[in-house]
C-alpha cells in the first residue's frame, strides 16, 4: 500500500526496527544518513518490493569514528546478523536542490542518535534516471502509480537542477527521461 502523502511509517518493520536500533546502540554522536533507492521506495513511499540494504548520498555525524559502513555495512556484524546492510552510492545523479527537500524517516523511532531523511519521490526518481535499470523503471512507476510522480515537474527539475549539471551524455539523458515520461503517461491511461 502507498504511502499518498509520502510520509511513510511511523516506525520500521522488522526486521529493519531491530537492525537501526543496533546501529544507534552503536554510535557516539549524532548521525544523519540521506537515503536513496529500494529502502525509500518501500518504507517512505509504500511500493512493494524486496530490498536489503539502505542506500545512502551523504552522512552528517558528529564523531569521526561513526563509521556506519563499518557498523553496518556489507560483512560487517549486523549484515550478518540480520542479511540487511548500509551502504554509500557514489554513482547517482540527483537534483542540485535535493538537500533542501529531504523528508525524515520513522518520526516516531525512538533512536538516540540515528536520524533518517528520504528523497522526495521526484528526486528519488530523478537520482535512478542515469542508471535506467529495469528495477529502477518499475520503482519510477510505482511511484507515478501511487500519485507521488508529475511528469511535468519531474521534466522541469531534470531540465532545471540535473541536466546542466551533467558532465556527459546528455542526449542519452534526455531519450532515457523522454522513455520515462512516455511510461508514466501509459500508466495512466
Amino acid at each position: 500500500m502507498a504511502h499518498r502523502s509520502g510520509r511513510g511509517q511511523a516506525i520500521p518493520i522488522e526486521p529493519w526496527r531491530s537492525f537501526l536500533q543496533e546501529i544507534d546502540e552503536r554510535l557516539h554522536g549524532n548521525l544523519a544518513l540521506h537515503c536513496l533507492g529500494g529502502f525509500v521506495v518501500t518504507q517512505q513511499y509504500g511500493i512493494g518490493r524486496a530490498t536489503s540494504d539502505i542506500d545512502f548520498l551523504s552522512v552528517a555525524k558528529q564523531h569521526n569514528e561513526d563509521d556506519v559502513e563499518a557498523i553496518a555495512g556489507m560483512r560487517s556484524s549486523l549484515h550478518l546478523k540480520y542479511r540487511l546492510y548500509v551502504q554509500y552510492v557514489g554513482v547517482a545523479t540527483p537534483p542540485c536542490d535535493w538537500v533542501s527537500r529531504l523528508r525524515p524517516m520513522f518520526p516516531d523511532a525512538t533512536w538516540k542518535h540515528l536520524r533518517l531523511f528520504a528523497l522526495d519521490p521526484m528526486d528519488l526518481a530523478l537520482s535512478k534516471l542515469e542508471r535506467n535499470s529495469e528495477r529502477d523503471r518499475e520503482d519510477l512507476l510505482g511511484l507515478a502509480r501511487a500519485g507521488l510522480i508529475d511528469a511535468g515537474e519531474l521534466k522541469i527539475r531534470y531540465l532545471e537542477e540535473v541536466r546542466p549539471y551533467l558532465l556527459s551524455k546528455h542526449s542519452w539523458h534526455d531519450r532515457s527521461l523522454e522513455l520515462w515520461l512516455e511510461m508514466i503517461a501509459q500508466a495512466k491511461q
